[in-house]
């Protein structure tokens, strides 16, 4: 019976290790006064400049190990604002992101990667209007200090690759978009 025991522990231990590296990655509140999510979409006529209006965000860093480290993103695409009231209407409507039915942008981390001084990949599953894809965003720490920080980033997504497939022949929409970011967090608080 003991052996059977010492068995068991031996087995789950690589579990117990897999878990562990999370430990030390510790919640941080988003500083929304200073955190945004911009894109800009081109067409002949014009490069429509936008974000996104509500958000929210669930990091755990891990300073000392960043690979700890999780992100993820949940976007209220109703949100969409390209200070055009028409097009905003046209975005929600089922030619773009169809918000009824697909209400949330979201993205969420499977990896981290620091890959230079102040730099990191997250790597993470992209999810617009249904459609998952897996992508690399790139970032960039403007500062770290103590328990506060600021990251901003910048990357182009295709969005034929997402069912966004809308186009007008008078004022046709080049398919790539780029997707402009900064955040601004600390860490959270413990509850009292």
């Amino acid at each position: 019976m003991f052996a059977v025991r010492q068995l068991a522990a031996v087995l789950a231990l690589p579990l117990v290790l897999a878990a562990r590296p999370f430990v030390d990655a510790k919640p941080h509140t988003i500083d929304k006064a200073h955190s945004e999510i911009n894109f800009v979409a081109d067409s002949r006529m014009l490069s429509a400049h936008g974000f996104f209006g509500k958000w929210d965000a669930d990091v755990k860093l891990d300073a000392a190990k960043w690979e700890n480290s999780t992100v993820a993103i949940t976007i209220d695409a109703a949100s969409i604002n390209t200070r055009q009231e028409r097009r905003d209407g046209h975005l929600r409507s089922a030619d773009f992101f169809d918000v009824e039915k697909h209400p949330t942008i979201t993205f969420k981390s499977v990896s981290v990667k620091s890959t230079g001084a102040n730099k990191l990949d997250i790597t993470g599953d992209l999810t617009v209007r249904g459609t998952t894809k897996r992508i690399t965003v790139p970032a960039t720490m403007m500062f770290y200090e103590g328990s506060m920080g600021r990251f901003r980033g910048q990357f182009v997504i295709n969005r034929q690759d997402y069912g966004v497939s809308y186009d007008s022949k008078l004022n046709p929409i080049q398919n790539d978009v780029q997707v402009q970011w900064d955040i601004a967090l600390s860490e959270a608080k413990p509850a009292k």
